[in-house]
């Protein structure tokens, strides 16, 4: 479904062998998953997002800074 050989993705899936970006989207289309590059600043945020939920907490998860300071 990927496109390539049960042995290329197993080579692939151990480590064994390095793929491309689009070999890579390809694997997880054919999984149902979409492969999404996320900027290192963003990183929070999404880490954020995938947090449980915690009703106690209602301080904002990701603050951008546009002066370029550290994100809190």
């Amino acid at each position: 479904m990927a496109g390539i050989s049960r042995p290329r993705y197993r080579e692939i899936e151990a480590g064994s062998s390095a793929a491309r970006t689009t070999t890579l989207i390809n694997i997880a289309r054919a999984l149902g998953l979409e492969l999404m590059f996320v900027p290192q600043a963003m990183v929070p945020a999404v880490d954020a997002l995938l947090r449980p939920h915690d009703d106690l907490d209602d301080l904002p998860a990701f603050i951008a800074h546009p002066d370029g300071d550290e994100n809190v």
